[in-house]
């Protein structure tokens, strides 16, 4: 397995945890702090899936979701959001927007996060 990951965390001890469960897991994986990061990273690498953290400094998650999704070079990207915000409305207007699943890191530990990211790449 060589499937790429782009985790958009600002906290380091969280991308520090989901770094080392997603390398165990198999998986390729680059981080970014920020939307700039984020573009950035997707530009040089294409990921199979963004794992992105809503709350972010500057700029909120959901906006860098709208940007992937409304630019077709990005199509084959796969967003994954993963946020301590779990109210229903944010977590229908995430799906909506097009995210594969909203996962809210209380409710999920790193392992669960790696066996869905698994299920969504079948």
């Amino acid at each position: 397995m060589n499937e790429s990951i782009l985790l958009v965390e600002d906290d380091s001890f969280l991308t520090d945890i989901y770094t080392i469960k997603l390398k165990e897991a198999g998986f390729s994986i680059r981080t970014a702090l920020n939307r700039d990061q984020c573009f950035e990273r997707i530009e040089e690498e294409m990921p199979d899936i963004v794992l992105l953290d809503v709350v972010l400094p500057s700029v909120c998650g959901i906006d860098i979701l709208k940007e992937i999704k409304a630019d077709h070079k990005y199509d084959k990207i796969k967003v994954i959001i993963l946020s301590n915000l779990g109210q229903k409305e944010e977590i229908e207007e995430g799906i909506k927007l097009g995210a594969e699943k909203y996962l809210i890191k209380a409710d999920n530990t790193p392992s669960q996060v790696v066996k869905e990211i698994k299920e969504i790449l079948k």
